[in-house]
């Protein structure tokens, strides 16, 4: 909400601008916690009234199912726990990954291509320079780069709010300077393209996921789906092979394309990952659909709850730092060591190994 500033307090862990290696603490105050305290004490309320409790499920929440799996006959106790709000906590705890990875010349970016059918493609430009990309999305009120489509969004939107009605839509994540390598080919579990998938799975509403091209390679022959291998043997960085600490080398194997977004076999083959995911419109709608109230079992509309109108731009932030958290879990799990410089020297090391292979 607008009255939230949404700002972090580190509470343990951090020491003079550096971790410790400890668990690090963080703490984001919400200000609307005010209006709440009486609908969700822990105290028994006063006299025989529950005040707060709700009983009329919303379609596409997990209200109902969460009351028929816990044995809830408040579905507040449903709500409120599985509420998207969770996700700043996972934003605040992605930013000390981007952080780390930042170490290493890794960098996640994300923007939106498509609200309520209004969108556009951005495969081509993105891809040349994702980075520049970031920066207009993150000066649109829809974290879209384009202008044209940003108004479009915004039309949408408008247009739905009037109508008591919820969007949804589709964003891009996107790791450049990931080496060659992280995940693993060799368990079910360790690949990568599986855990970023659940990652991004797992915030509230999203709908499906995509690698690269997606769902476009069962459509399309191996021939032009494929992303053909090559070598580069010199460049203007010739020789300076793991010297910056960073991917990628001057002397490689890369991709002219890279349909396979930057994974294969579990791994991460050292072009850029490129991710995409689909979000549905929001449960609670202010011209709310029918819906059954649990305990009179009488029909009604569903219970209405403070909401937005669209959440797919608060949506790819939060994809960012899930899938920062996973990159970063990878890279460790690849390189080790009990302190920065550690991690680094195995970095410059493995950086050195492709090199001359």
């Amino acid at each position: 909400m607008k009255i939230e500033n949404d700002r972090v307090e580190i509470t343990s862990g951090v020491r003079w601008g550096k971790t410790l290696g400890s668990p690090i603490g963080l703490i984001v105050k919400n200000f609307d916690w005010e209006n709440w305290k009486t609908v969700m004490t822990p105290d028994l309320p006063d006299g025989d009234e529950k005040r707060g409790a709700m009983t009329r499920p919303r379609p596409g929440h997990a209200d109902l199912t969460g009351g028929l799996k816990y044995d809830q006959h408040d579905l507040r106790n449903i709500l409120e726990r599985s509420s998207a709000r969770e996700t700043a906590a996972r934003v605040a705890a992605g930013a000390v990954a981007k952080r780390l990875l930042q170490e290493f010349g890794i960098k996640v970016f994300s923007w939106v291509t498509q609200v309520g059918g209004a969108g556009w493609s951005s495969s081509d430009i993105a891809a040349k320079n994702p980075e520049a990309f970031f920066k207009k999305a993150e000066g649109s009120e829809v974290r879209c780069p384009d202008r044209e489509t940003t108004s479009k969004m915004k039309a949408r939107i408008d247009e739905a709010k009037r109508d008591g009605d919820s969007l949804g839509g589709v964003f891009e994540v996107t790791v450049v300077g990931a080496p060659p390598g992280l995940g693993s080919h060799v368990q079910w579990d360790r690949k990568l393209d599986g855990r970023l998938a659940r990652a991004i799975m797992s915030i509230q509403a999203i709908k499906g996921v995509e690698v690269g091209v997606g769902f476009m390679a069962g459509r399309l022959p191996g021939s032009e789906i494929h992303d053909e291998i090559f070598y580069r043997k010199t460049s203007r960085t010739a020789g300076k092979a793991a010297g910056s600490g960073c991917w990628p080398a001057s002397r490689r194997f890369y991709r002219r394309t890279n349909n396979a977004g930057g994974i294969e076999g579990g791994m991460t083959n050292g072009e850029p990952v490129l991710l995409r995911a689909v979000m549905k419109p929001i449960p609670t709608l202010y011209k709310p659909l029918r819906s059954v109230d649990i305990k009179t079992k009488e029909p009604f509309k569903a219970g209405i709850e403070r909401s937005d109108v669209c959440a797919v731009p608060a949506a790819s932030v939060v994809a960012e730092a899930a899938v920062a958290f996973e990159i970063a879990d990878a890279f460790l799990e690849k390189f080790g060591g009990d302190s920065v410089r550690e991690t680094s020297r195995n970095y410059r090391g493995y950086l050195d190994q492709i090199w001359k292979f």
